[in-house]
């Protein structure tokens, strides 16, 4: 669960630098592009078209706030960073990690990026807490159709974004998250898939208010599918996540409060991945849906099955709600109308809070009985 470290505390983040020595992609106007990509269908503003061995971030850096880099596909070996809104579009491109390590970017606390993407608005880090205070917001940034593999953070990370858009991304084997924002408001994310992440295909963090929508996205093989921590208000809607270790882990006490969240119309399946315990938390599998002390969390019309436990782990279950690693007590959660069958458990609930609903469900086990 990383967060910026006070490796880059205090710095107010304003810069977009070109990455890498490629050539500048072409600039074309929208009529040049309109003959060569229409079937794309029309982008407003300017138009920039890369082609294999060119600098994406020349690009981006080339591009006014509202216009569009098209790339062509091929593969691109570069970090990429984005602090005004842009559209990439790049159905048929994959951005890997470049041959030689980039500089830090806004989004790194190392001397190196080892994010695939990093979007970033101005803002500033505490040097004690690490906490990020955004005094402006990047909005409007859009992605799509890119594939985003194997980089050694995340696939695609944003501090401070407003309003961002992500669509039909491929995030694949990223070692920290697929699609991460923090301090952002306004995500919207759908037709996405994210694997093996070494923490979560998505992720929603320390965000008041979040107000982010994810819908229609693929998670799978990776710690959590779809993480929420110290975020409030969104929506996760018919969305898939399989062959996690948890399926969805809504989290406060870290530090928190979390929750607001509508969880409607997804399949959380076949959960079973075992993934160890480390500093950041306990082992895990076996877990469809996790309520770890947030609040007001509706979990409606869902299918929460066969998550079975494969290894050690704090608990297997189809919804597991238990207070928080601190103490913080789950509050007016609401868990009805979900088919939740052939699960470890299909309803654990460890007793604490008030106002959490937890019927009726189609379901055939709990702790304590009497819940299905």
């Amino acid at each position: 669960m990383r967060r910026i470290t006070t490796a880059i505390c205090a710095v107010t983040v304003a810069i977009a630098g070109a990455v890498g020595t490629a050539p500048a992609a072409d600039a074309f106007g929208f009529g040049g592009f309109g003959h060569g990509y229409g079937h794309f269908g029309g982008f407003p503003g300017d138009t920039t078209i890369v082609r294999p061995g060119q600098s994406i971030q020349a690009a981006i850096d080339a591009t006014k706030t509202g216009g569009t880099v098209i790339v062509k596909p091929g593969t691109y070996g570069e970090n990429l960073q984005i602090t005004r809104g842009v559209n990439l579009v790049g159905f048929g491109a994959t951005l890997v990690p470049p041959s030689t390590p980039q500089p830090a970017n806004a989004c790194s606390s190392d001397t190196t990026s080892d994010d695939g993407i990093c979007i970033a608005g101005q803002f500033t880090v505490d040097p004690d807490t690490g906490a990020v205070t955004v005094q402006q917001y990047v909005t409007g940034v859009k992605i799509s159709g890119l594939t985003v593999q194997g980089f050694g953070g995340t696939g695609i990370v944003q501090y401070g974004g407003s309003g961002s858009t992500f669509t039909s991304v491929q995030a694949l084997n990223n070692g920290e998250y697929g699609i991460a924002a923090f301090d952002s408001t306004g995500t919207t994310e759908s037709f996405n898939t994210a694997t093996g992440s070494g923490e979560a295909g998505f992720y929603i963090g320390d965000s008041h208010p979040a107000n982010a929508t994810l819908f229609a996205n693929t998670s799978y093989n990776n710690q959590f599918g779809f993480f929420v921590r110290d975020a409030e208000h969104g929506k996760l809607l018919n969305n898939l996540s399989i062959g996690n270790c948890v399926g969805a882990l809504f989290l406060a006490d870290a530090p928190g409060p979390d929750g607001a969240f509508t969880v409607a119309g997804n399949a959380f399946k076949n959960n079973t991945k075992a993934c160890p315990g480390s500093d950041d938390g306990p082992p895990a599998s076996g877990i469809g849906v996790a309520i770890l002390g947030a609040h007001d969390v509706n979990v409606e019309w869902n299918e929460i099955a066969k998550n079975v436990a494969t290894g050690p782990t704090l608990a297997s279950a189809g919804v597991f709600i238990v207070s928080g690693f601190g103490g913080t007590a789950p509050l007016n959660n609401r868990v009805q109308h979900n088919l939740i069958v052939k699960n470890s458990v299909d309803v654990l609930w460890d007793g604490s809070g008030t106002g959490n609903v937890l019927q009726p469900n189609l379901c055939q086990t709990s702790q304590p009985t009497g819940l299905c």
